[in-house]
C-alpha cells in the first residue's frame, strides 16, 4: 500500500506495529488492516511486494535490523507512535530485543501490546515449538476431528486462524475499547491452546449432558457420526454436505433422497447409524452433484455442494456478494466483515 493512500474503514486512525512472522499475526495484521488500520510490518530485510502473499495486502513495511542498536532504537520510536503492537515470537524473544513490554510501556503508557502464541506466555510448554497440529491436539479439539481410524486436522483453521487470529483480535479491540475510558495500555496473551477451548462450549456442555460420545470419531450428530450430518459422494466424483439436523429440514431430505419409514423414524438410533450412512452413500451415489442440487437447491434440505476453491469464486451466492475477488489475479477473499457506514475500501 502506498504511504500517501488514505485509509478508509471503521478503524482508520489506528496505527498498528506487526513485527514480521508467521501464522495467526499476518491474518491479524491484514484484517485490521482491511478495516482501515494503519499497519506497518517491521521486516528483517528489505519486503519484496508479491503479490500471491495476501496477508500482506494493505500493509506498509520496513526493515530493520534488530541486533544493532539504531535497528531497535527506530522499532522502539515506531512503536511509541503506534497504538497496537502485534507479534508472535516465543516468549522471551521480545524482551531480549529490547522490545518487551516493560521497555515499550515506559516509553507509550497507552500501547496495547498484543502478544500471540501457541503454548501461551507461561505453562511447561511455553518456549516448546510447536504448530497449529500440536497446539489443537492439547485441546481436545484434534481428537473429535476425523474419520473413526485417526483424527484429520482442518487445516490450520481452527487453531492458527480461530483460536489464534480471532482472540488477538478480540484482545486489541476490546483494549482499544478499554482505552477510550482508562487512557492507560496492556498487555493481551493470546494463546492458542486457550482460544480454542473457548470456541468449544457447546460441544462441553454435549459432554456434560451426557450428548457426545468422547471415546472416538464419528459417534456423534457433528462429527460425521449422523448420516444426516456429513458428506457424500455423487455419480461424478463430486461430493455434497448434508446438515439436516432439525426435523422441519430433515423431512425435506428424506422425501429427496425417497427413504424408507424405517429410516425416517430411526433417524436417531445412534447404533444403525454406520448402517444408515451406508444407504444414504448408495442413493447419493446413484446422480451426480448437480443433479442433487437440482433435487434440493433452494429448499431447506440443507444440502450442499462442496466446492474446490476455483468452484467458490464461480458459485452464484459467492460471486452476488462479492466473497472472493482477484487482485494482480489472485484469488482472496473480500474483506469482512462488512459495515454499513465506515466501509474498508476493498469493495471497488
Amino acid at each position: 500500500m502506498p504511504a500517501a493512500m488514505k485509509k478508509t474503514g471503521p478503524l482508520a486512525g489506528i496505527k498498528v506495529v506487526e513485527m514480521a512472522g508467521l501464522g495467526p499475526v499476518p491474518l491479524a495484521g491484514q484484517l485490521l488492516a482491511d478495516m482501515g488500520a494503519e499497519v506497518t510490518v517491521i521486516d528483517r530485510k528489505t519486503f519484496e511486494p508479491d503479490p500471491t502473499n495476501v496477508n500482506r495486502r494493505g500493509k506498509l513495511s520496513v526493515a530493520l535490523n534488530l541486533k544493532s542498536e539504531d535497528g531497535r532504537a527506530e522499532a522502539l520510536d515506531r512503536i511509541a507512535a503506534a497504538d497496537v503492537l502485534m507479534e508472535g515470537f516465543r516468549p522471551g524473544v521480545m524482551e531480549r530485543l529490547g522490545l518487551g513490554p516493560d521497555a515499550c510501556l515506559a516509553r507509550h503508557p497507552g500501547l496495547i501490546y498484543g502478544r500471540m502464541t501457541g503454548w501461551g506466555q507461561d505453562g511447561p510448554m511455553a518456549r516448546m515449538a510447536g504448530h497449529d497440529i500440536n497446539y489443537i491436539a492439547l485441546t481436545g479439539a484434534l481428537h473429535a476431528m476425523g474419520p473413526e481410524d485417526k483424527p484429520v486436522p482442518p487445516l490450520n483453521l481452527l487453531g492458527d486462524y480461530g483460536g489464534g487470529t480471532m482472540f488477538l483480535m478480540t484482545g486489541i479491540l476490546a483494549a482499544l475499547v478499554e482505552r477510550a475510558t482508562s487512557g492507560r495500555g496492556q498487555v493481551i496473551d493470546a494463546a492458542i491452546v486457550d482460544g480454542v477451548p473457548a470456541m468449544m462450549g457447546l460441544i462441553h456442555q454435549m459432554i456434560a449432558d451426557g450428548r457426545w460420545d468422547i471415546a472416538g470419531r464419528e459417534r456423534n450428530r457433528l462429527d460425521a457420526g449422523a448420516p444426516y450430518y456429513t458428506c457424500y459422494r455423487t455419480r461424478d466424483g463430486g461430493h455434497v454436505a448434508v446438515g439436516a439436523l432439525e426435523d422441519a429440514f430433515f423431512a425435506i431430505l428424506a422425501e429427496g433422497l425417497g427413504l424408507s419409514r424405517d429410516l425416517i423414524d430411526n433417524r436417531h438410533d445412534k447404533a444403525r447409524w454406520p448402517e444408515m450412512r451406508a444407504t444414504y452413500a448408495g442413493i447419493f451415489a446413484l446422480k451426480t452433484r448437480d443433479e442433487w442440487m437440482e433435487i434440493f437447491g433452494g429448499t431447506d434440505a440443507c444440502v450442499s455442494p462442496v466446492l474446490d476453491f476455483e468452484e467458490a469464486e464461480r458459485d452464484p451466492h459467492m460471486a452476488a456478494r462479492r466473497v472472493l475477488v482477484r487482485r494482480d489475479d489472485v484469488l482472496q477473499s473480500n474483506a469482512a466483515p462488512r459495515f454499513s457506514r465506515t466501509q474498508t475500501g476493498l469493495d471497488d
